[in-house]
């Protein structure tokens, strides 16, 4: 693994971007999952294992009372990914976790916690390439034969009906990356990903950390916070894009007119 400790905004853009260049096409096209957390010293935990207790057992349960209550116009179609999906993004405590293809989106998250502001934040970045390159062979073959680098929900269907089969689809713990479908605006704006690993019980930090090649840990100074926050109010990358509606509204307009904290 490698922990960079930026010192200033360039700095920060710059290995925000690193390795994007795609030279077979000549453009700029990143295979970097992003999740920016507020303070560097929280885990990769997911809303699942931040149960606590047997957290494993009640994932069935969770998702079983969820698809019998919530309405059937809440999802596309009838899939426990599509339900997976609907449930993590309304809260709903899942093995999901949350990441973005945007760097600047990852970059907010980093920075819009005003009581978070005397501690560093963190910027993860994942390779999904290269960790998907460490799937079982069926998910492997369906990513190839969509000419794929990320799955959707319709193409993880395909290989595993229920959460069950999905773990059992390997004999070690693997890491997935998940585009879920456009529920609304915030996960079109927010460029949303979920990872999702083979088992509740395994956390993706300690698989990441098996394989230190596959990601980064870009550390923000609690000093260079506020420039950051700024700039990015200044490109309108704020609550009340990335959370459309009067409650982001109210959230960027209670941050955007909060004094400095000394």
């Amino acid at each position: 693994m490698t922990e960079i400790r930026v010192s200033d905004w360039n700095e920060l853009n710059e290995q925000l971007y690193q390795n994007s260049f795609n030279e077979t096409i000549g453009r700029i096209r990143s295979t970097y999952a992003f999740r920016g957390v507020s303070s560097a010293d929280y885990p990769l935990t997911t809303s699942l294992s931040r149960l606590g207790g047997e957290y494993a057992r009640m994932e069935q349960h969770l998702l079983r009372n969820f698809r019998k209550y919530a309405r059937r116009s809440d999802v596309q179609t009838d899939s426990v990914w599509n339900w997976l999906a609907v449930a993590q993004h309304h809260g709903l405590p899942t093995r999901l976790l949350d990441w973005t293809f945007s760097p600047q989106v990852a970059m907010h998250f980093a920075t819009a916690r005003l009581r978070e502001f005397e501690h560093d934040a963190v910027i993860w970045t994942v390779d999904f390439v290269k960790a998907h390159a460490l799937l079982p062979r069926p998910l492997r073959e369906e990513m190839e034969s969509e000419s794929a680098d990320v799955f959707t929900v319709e193409m993880l269907a395909r290989r595993a009906d229920t959460l069950e089969d999905f773990d059992a689809l390997g004999d070690d713990p693997f890491v997935l990356f998940l585009e879920p479908p456009s529920l609304d605006d915030r996960i079109v704006n927010q460029f949303a990903l979920f990872s999702v690993m083979s088992c509740p019980e395994t956390h993706l930090e300690e698989w990441l950390a098996a394989h230190p090649e596959l990601y980064r840990r870009i550390v923000i100074p609690a000093e260079l916070k506020w420039e950051v926050r700024d700039k990015l109010d200044q490109a309108n990358v704020t609550e009340r894009v990335l959370f459309p509606g009067l409650d982001g509204l109210s959230a960027w307009l209670k941050r955007y007119y909060s004094p400095r904290s000394p």
